[in-house]
């Protein structure tokens, strides 16, 4: 079990109110410490490289990553975040409107730790995203933290 201590969160979400529902649905759950939104797959790579306007950033545990983004899609930020051995080491789960068999395969391959496909009903959302933080803040065992500020 978790030792108590709240998890940060980065959502990457294009859609505000998809990112609202998801925001306050994790709130409700008391188990988040932050919860930072970008909106762009440029954004979120410079959030977790801790560049220019994010310099100052706190790492996030888990990244809530859509496919459909803005300058850079969710699957070419998750290729990034692999294959940058400061980054890879992070837990990224994909929340997204695509059921598609070849997105949800080409984000297993390049080593995503989970694929949520959103509900259409809001309740149905929540409920998932409650559950999401649950699973994350309480029953999961990370890695030791090898965290790079």
């Amino acid at each position: 079990m978790n030792d108590g201590k709240l998890i940060d969160f980065l959502l990457v979400e294009d859609d505000d109110d998809h990112a609202e529902l998801c925001i306050r649905s994790l709130r409700r759950s008391r188990l988040v410490n932050t919860i930072e939104r970008v909106s762009d797959g440029e954004q979120a790579m410079d959030y977790l490289r801790g560049e220019g306007m994010f310099s100052r950033r706190q790492m996030p545990e888990v990244i809530l990553l859509d496919l459909k983004l803005p300058k850079k899609n969710g699957l070419e930020v998750l290729k990034e975040i692999r294959e940058d051995p400061a980054l890879s080491h992070l837990l990224v789960v994909i929340l997204t409107t695509s059921a598609e068999l070849s997105d949800r395969e080409s984000a297993y391959e390049h080593h995503v730790n989970s694929y949520l496909v959103k509900p259409v009903e809001s309740e149905n959302f929540r409920k998932m995203i409650s559950d999401l933080s649950l699973y994350w803040g309480i029953w999961n065992q990370p890695p030791p933290s090898n965290r790079k500020g």
